[in-house]
C-alpha cells in the first residue's frame, strides 16, 4: 500500500528556515512525478514546487529564491528547504506523487506556522 509521510513542520519566526521531508513507501518512487502543495487558512490548495522524474524543477513565483525542492530516489524522499520564511507562508504543506495517467498519492500534511 502506498504511503507518503511528511515531517519537519513547526513554528518559526519570520526570516527563519525549515526543512520539510516526505518519505514514500509502497510504490516505485523513482517513476513518479513529485510536487509540494500548501493550503493556507481560508485559501485554496496551491502548488509550491515540483520536481519531475528527470529532475526538472519549477516553483511558484511567491517562493522563488527562497525555497529549494529536491528528491532522493534511492532514499525515496522528497524534500523542501524553506528559507527566509514569511507569515504568508503559513499553511499545511502536502507532498504529492503521481504517475501520469495513473496513480496519485498524497501525504497527510504538515503544519508550518510563521509568526513572531
Amino acid at each position: 500500500q502506498a504511503h507518503l509521510v511528511e515531517s519537519g513542520g513547526g513554528l518559526v519566526q519570520p526570516g527563519g528556515s525549515l526543512r520539510l521531508s516526505c518519505a514514500a513507501s509502497g510504490f516505485t518512487f523513482s517513476r513518479f512525478e513529485t510536487k509540494w502543495y500548501r493550503q493556507g487558512p481560508g485559501k485554496e490548495r496551491e502548488l509550491v514546487a515540483g520536481i519531475t522524474r528527470s529532475g526538472s524543477i519549477n516553483y511558484a513565483d511567491s517562493v522563488k529564491g527562497r525555497f529549494t525542492v529536491s528528491r532522493d530516489n534511492a532514499r525515496k524522499t522528497l524534500s523542501l528547504q524553506m528559507n527566509n520564511l514569511k507569515p504568508e507562508d503559513t499553511a499545511v504543506y502536502y507532498c504529492n506523487a503521481f504517475f501520469p495517467a495513473g496513480d496519485n498519492y498524497w501525504g497527510q500534511g504538515t503544519q508550518v506556522t510563521v509568526s513572531s
